[in-house]
């Protein structure tokens, strides 16, 4: 198909039959990596689909619904809630994570007011690339020992044959299918070794079958409801707990830069999307729009004990295939996330799921994210020719991946910026300061052309 070709347009709304697959599609899209996050932080599984549900509700309506994006977990914010609640507590994560969308609505503030220009001017793709780079490579040695090693971290054969296996059927599904079984490469992968991990005997399904049992012995109406829906494990401030008593500076030092790692992620995303749709979302609704409601959804994860959300590359490819851009179908895929969030075999089955199956599709999906970071580049036509090009973005590189961190120790005052998010300032400092910036840094901005061809198809 042309780029201009539409199936739906993003305020179409589908006949309903229709309405309930596509949303499903795009449920199921998201599904494998937004339980990945929770996985991996030792979070509610069951919290982070409803809050990616009402974090996506909340962006669309601020958006005006003119930005077909779900919002997931954030894969970003991984190492920094391990480390803050390390330091803390998950309580102390989720403060942080308050504030890191406090920042995003003063930079929409700031973008509202003055204009795009100088947001554009510090995260250009040669910075904005390299640090999506970061992300997937940096959380490589946590799918790696997912993939190898068992709970008490020795080497397991039969945890690699499982991970390996899962891989495979992933990248099966990925290349090789068709229609919308292309679409949920991820979520096949799971269920794929999930089985393959039954077999092998390393899946504890007793949570399954209590749930199952309680179900079935069900002896009246009530008793059904309260065996099929549960209550999440919300962790909701000034009622589990006191935002005042687990705030610091080290939450703050932890947490809060990262911030430039998402809004740096979330302009990337936007940039593709509106290659996908060929619209400039950046210009209307207006990033600043966008940034707002990527915030808000954050900060109602943090309400409710979710991880931070942001827009996913996984339903930017949904768009991409199917060429469906409507709202409403997004909108229902989140409607359906809160849903699923409150039924509880849903919820103790993904907490079965074995870490060498969620670390054979972690392999290839955390690579994909670096392979975006890559492809930004190309897309922009940033010329790693140059000197300047090839600084900024090797030392991006090696400083995020490496793990480098400034920390400060006074008294009173513990504060410690790492990995991503020093990569990150790094980045954009040197974007700033190294001679050529306006020739060499900003590609040729070709992410919003449409060829003439498809122009004149359309």
């Amino acid at each position: 198909m042309n780029s201009t070709d539409k199936v739906l347009d993003v305020r179409d709304v589908p006949k309903w039959n229709k309405w309930i697959i596509l949303s499903l599609q795009h449920l199921f899209a998201m599904f494998g990596a937004t339980i990945l996050v929770p996985f991996l932080t030792e979070m509610s599984p069951s919290v982070a689909l409803i809050t990616s549900g009402l974090g996506t509700l909340a962006y669309l309506l601020i958006t005006r619904g003119q930005i077909p994006a779900y919002l997931g977990s954030s894969f970003a914010f991984i190492t920094p809630i391990v480390v803050a609640t390390q330091v803390e507590s998950l309580a102390g994560a989720m403060v942080g994570a308050f504030l890191v969308g406090v920042v995003y609505g003063i930079v929409a503030l700031l973008i509202r007011l003055v204009g795009v220009n100088w947001l554009l001017n510090i995260l250009p793709p040669v910075v904005v690339g390299p640090v999506i780079m970061v992300i997937g490579l940096g959380l490589a040695p946590t799918a790696i020992d997912m993939a190898m090693n068992d709970a008490d971290g020795n080497y397991s054969l039969t945890f690699i044959g499982v991970a390996l296996i899962t891989l495979s059927i992933t990248i099966i599904a990925s290349i090789f299918f068709k229609g919308f079984w292309k679409i949920i490469p991820i979520l096949l992968g799971i269920v794929g070794g999930y089985l393959i991990a039954l077999f092998a005997g390393i899946v504890d399904t007793s949570s399954i079958k209590a749930s199952w049992n309680e179900l079935m012995n069900a002896s009246s109406m009530g008793e059904f409801f309260a065996a099929v829906f549960t209550k999440p494990d919300f962790l909701i401030p000034f009622v589990d707990f006191s935002p005042f008593s687990v705030i610091s500076w080290s939450i703050v030092g932890i947490m809060v830069p990262i911030a430039l790692v998402t809004i740096t992620e979330h302009i990337g995303d936007q940039m593709v999307l509106s290659k996908v749709t060929s619209q400039n979302f950046i210009k209307k609704p207006g990033l600043h729009r966008s940034i707002l409601g990527d915030g808000i959804a954050t900060v109602i994860a943090s309400m409710l004990g979710g991880p931070p959300n942001t827009t996913y590359g996984e339903n930017i490819g949904v768009l991409a295939i199917t060429r469906v851009f409507s709202v409403f179908v997004i909108g229902g895929a989140a409607v359906l996330a809160i849903f699923f969030g409150f039924i509880d075999i849903i919820a103790v089955t993904i907490e079965s799921i074995p870490t060498p199956v969620m670390g054979g599709v972690s392999i290839l999906l955390f690579g994909i994210i670096a392979s975006s970071g890559l492809r930004m580049l190309i897309d922009n036509h940033v010329d790693l020719g140059k000197n300047r090009n090839l600084i900024i973005a090797s030392v991006i590189l090696v400083i995020g991946i490496g793990g480098m961190y400034i920390e400060v120790q006074l008294p009173d005052f513990d504060l410690q910026v790492s990995g991503m998010a020093l990569s990150a300032i790094v980045g954009v400092i040197l974007n700033l300061i190294l001679p050529g910036r306006e020739e060499a840094s900003k590609g040729d901005d070709r992410m919003f052309e449409v060829d003439k061809k498809n122009r004149q198809a359309s």
